[in-house]
């Protein structure tokens, strides 16, 4: 699939364009009935249908289906949400040419059914759903009937992947052009179902007016920036990441992102520990160094070393003054960071000092709580990682099961790779590692978030169930080896 998501004014913008470029909006119209019916056709075989159509363009499109099944010989009843003369332009031209009865729409209409195409709202519902259509909506959900969406399951927002009150899991979603940001993100993703992109002839060059900043992530999006290692690399050309751990009690997350740095491809790991925890790092650790820090001076000297160009200061650190003034000398230094867990609940209090003392390269990688902790961001997910890298001034990885990834000039990605089994202790220290071995090889923050992001659902997918987080890195090279050998760079 492309990468760009268009959000629901981005696609009518797109659906204007190609109009205003003499493709008829009823031609458009057509294809993509045509491309649904066919889509059915594909998947299932003649059965009872029902097409739900409403009052907009999602009915027509819906008109359009049940002509095209109609002549494939399939039984279609059709159902629609208001009255018949009230429909405008391109919907009331399909309307049209249905020859068969149109009924209005109840939930009996569903008695009988075996399959269900869902045409009632698509991606442009903002209110709650209510009266027959929820009812409808609900009536397939509680019978559970196989149905296609086209465009969005009526009840799911487009642009956040919200439901409006209720709706029902689709089987397949046809959606045209591009995905919207609804299809990636939760809860909408779970009822989305497959996803199927239908090329119904809207050209390619109305996407550079709109100038999408939206995209899925995947490796298209950041293959030709991955630092593969050349004939000529070595391991000090391969950049020093430095893992900052914690005392003897939380030394685990340290460890993991160590190995996790390693695993991702810095030439060299550094663990720097407390003097107490030294030797629990050191026996645990083969390939990975371990360096004690002192206070006040240890880890000052430890910045002073130019060749260790990237930290991951927080998992397992503490809460608390040494952490946060970790971070801050870290930042003063200009050293690349990825800042988590505990550097980033340290400024709880003061998260405008943190903000302020951003200018080198940077990932935080809060989960929600830790985001609702420094960050002061409304709306949905994506809204809120924006706002929160244009103030923070670093890139944003905002994990769940829906990730996205946000840069302070606007570009975001949604990574919809994680499998269920990510829910484990550990997995987000193993992401950090990841991040932090990216930026130390040179990767820029945006590249290194993504990148990592995908990477450690896909390593975690080919685990698959009973993954704990060690598994994670152990996958880590057959997902490097796959990303390697495909044609994405």
């Amino acid at each position: 699939m492309t990468t760009e998501l268009l959000s629901v004014a981005q696609m009518a913008a797109a659906d204007g364009a190609a109009i205003a470029g003499g493709i008829s909006g009823e031609t458009l119209m057509e294809a993509a009935g045509v491309a649904i019916a066919e889509a059915l056709r594909e998947r299932w075989t003649a059965r009872p249908v029902t097409v739900l159509c409403g009052p907009g363009n999602n009915g027509g499109d819906g008109f359009v289906v049940a002509r095209h099944l109609v002549g494939a010989g399939w039984t279609v009843r059709l159902a629609l949400l208001g009255d018949r003369a009230a429909l405008k332009g391109d919907a009331a031209i399909m309307a049209a040419r249905w020859e068969g009865p149109v009924e209005a729409l109840d939930s009996e209409l569903l008695d009988g059914a075996e399959l269900v195409v869902d045409g009632l709202f698509g991606a442009g519902l903002t209110r709650p759903l209510d009266g027959v259509a929820r009812e409808v909506i609900e009536g397939i959900a509680t019978r559970r009937l196989d149905c296609v969406a086209i465009d969005m399951p009526s009840g799911i927002d487009g642009d956040s992947g919200a439901i409006w009150g209720a709706a029902a899991q689709a089987k397949l979603t046809v959606t045209f052009f591009r995905r919207k940001p609804g299809h990636l993100l939760l809860p909408g993703r779970a009822l989305c179902g497959e996803i199927l992109v239908a090329d119904i002839g809207i050209p390619e060059a109305v996407l550079a007016p709109i100038a999408p900043t939206l995209h899925a992530n995947c490796p298209r999006l950041w293959g030709e920036a991955f630092p593969w290692p050349g004939p000529q690399d070595h391991k000090y050309s391969r950049g020093h990441a430095v893992v900052v751990g914690g005392g003897i009690e939380t030394t685990g997350a340290a460890r993991l992102a160590a190995r996790a740095a390693l695993r991702a491809g810095a030439g060299l790991v550094t663990v720097a520990c407390p003097p107490a925890a030294l030797m629990v790092y050191a026996q645990a650790l083969e390939a990975v160094m371990t360096r004690s820090i002192a206070e006040p001076d240890g880890f000052a000297a430890l910045l002073a070393d130019e060749r260790k160009n990237a930290l991951l200061i927080g998992p397992g650190n503490g809460v608390g003054e040494v952490t946060r003034k970790r971070v801050l000398a870290s930042l003063a230094a200009n050293k690349a960071c990825v800042l988590d867990a505990d550097a980033l609940t340290s400024f709880e209090n003061q998260p405008d000092e943190l903000f302020s003392s951003i200018s080198s390269p940077c990932i935080l990688t809060p989960h929600e709580g830790e985001f609702r902790r420094i960050f002061a961001c409304e709306g949905d997910k994506p809204s809120r990682a924006r706002a929160a890298a244009a103030k923070s001034g670093a890139v944003v990885l905002l994990k769940g099961a829906d990730t996205v990834i946000a840069a302070p000039d606007g570009r975001l990605a949604i990574n919809d790779n994680a499998p269920p089994e990510l829910a484990t202790a550990g997995s987000g220290d193993v992401l950090a590692g990841i991040a932090v071995a990216l930026l130390a090889q040179g990767m820029t923050a945006y590249d290194a978030a993504c990148a990592a992001a995908w990477l450690h659902g896909d390593a975690a997918a080919r685990f698959g169930p009973g993954l704990i987080a060690e598994d994670i890195c152990a996958t880590l090279p057959v997902a490097l080896a796959s990303l390697k050998g495909a044609d994405n760079r």
